[in-house]
Parts: C-alpha cells; structure tokens; sequence
C-alpha cells in the first residue's frame, strides 16, 4: 500500500474527498504543519542568499535544521494518523459474543484509543515547536519573503488545533481517567502556548504589511 506522504498532490486531495474514513482531520493537520515546516525552510534559504542579511545567516542556518527535521516528523503523522485510526476500527470489529471476547475487544478498543489521541497530540507539540521557527522566519527573514513566513505561522496554528480537536474527541472514549487528564491538561497547556505566539504574530505581520 502506498503511504499518504509519497502520493501526488493531487491523488491526496482526490483520497480525502473519498467517502472513506482516511486520511481525514488528522492527517491534514499533519500535512499542514509540513507546509508551514517547508515554508519556514524556504524563508530561512532564500534570506541566506543575499550578503545584507549576512548577520541573519545563523539564525537562518538554525531555521533550516529545524524546518527540515520538523518537515519529516510531520509527514510521517500523516501516515500515523490514518493508521491509528484504521486500529481503532479494527479493533471495533473484534467478536465480542463471549465474556472472554468481550474484555479482549475492550481492552484492543481502549489501546487503540490512546493511541489514536497520542498520534494528534505528537502533532500538537510539533505545531507548537514549528511555531517558533515561523516567528523567527517572519521577525529575521527577508522582508520580502514575509507573506510566506506568515503563511508559515497560519499553518502551525491551523496544523495545531486541528491535532487538538482530535485528541478530544478520543479522549472523550478513553476509560483511564489518569491518561484522560494528563492529556487534556497537555492539549490546553500546548493550545494556549500555541495561540498566544499567533495572537502576537497576527499583530506583528499586520503592523509590517501596514508600512
């Protein structure tokens, strides 16, 4: 089977608009934060090329380190994301007619579960890290590349909420009630991180689009 990360983009669109469950939300998320990742990596490239903004080299050197592992981390949640959810589908299908099947089938569902929540949640810190490195790429770069270091910014916000609704909506089906809170406080510590560094950045472009 061919992964998600090595399709077309254009045989990507055409799977996520199939009546199948994936690639769905998560998986987008995931691609959204490999743009954003790719985006700040070209900002950082093309600022490097010019010899005015030699005292930015490396700080540009360091988005692009950044940028290229993110970029990877992302495109293999793409993947994850759709295969945590096919688990938990199986799992689902599991027999269940004797007391035996029963606990087994629980215990597959609750498992696959968690890890359905941990693939977004992985997404959500990825989003908030990528959001450093578009802040540095808009603040640092060559302002003429700001648009795309904007764009950037945007990516890893919408890349970070989208993880977020989807850690909630699994754990609201998770029993352990420790795993529960521990990544609900995670999610809300990470989200509000997340929107402030946007908050600020919002301001910050519109101010310099302004003059």
């Amino acid at each position: 089977m061919v992964r998600l990360d090595e399709l077309s983009v254009r045989d990507f669109v055409d799977e996520l608009g199939f009546t199948t469950a994936t690639p769905g939300g998560g998986s987008v998320a995931a691609l959204c934060g490999a743009l954003g990742a790719a985006l700040s990596a070209m900002v950082a490239g093309l600022t490097r090329r010019k010899e005015r903004f030699k005292d930015k080299w490396p700080s540009m050197e360091g988005i692009t380190s950044r940028a290229g592992r993110l970029k990877e981390i992302f495109l293999d949640l793409v993947q994850q994301d759709a295969d945590a959810y096919q688990e938990v589908v199986a799992a689902l299908k599991l027999p269940k007619e004797t007391d035996e099947q029963g606990i087994s089938r629980r215990e597959a569902v609750q498992a696959s579960l968690k890890k359905a929540a941990e693939v977004p949640l992985e997404t959500l810190s990825a989003s908030e890290e990528l959001m450093a490195i578009a802040q540095q790429a808009v603040e640092q770069g060559d302002p003429i590349t700001i648009t795309d270091a904007a764009a950037a910014v945007h990516l890893a916000y919408a890349a970070g909420v989208i993880a977020a609704y989807n850690v909630r909506v699994n754990l609201s089906q998770i029993e352990d009630e420790g795993f529960r809170l521990e990544c609900s406080r995670e999610v809300e510590e990470r989200l509000a991180r997340l929107k402030a560094g946007f908050d600020e950045m919002e301001v910050y472009i519109n101010a310099r689009l302004k003059g």
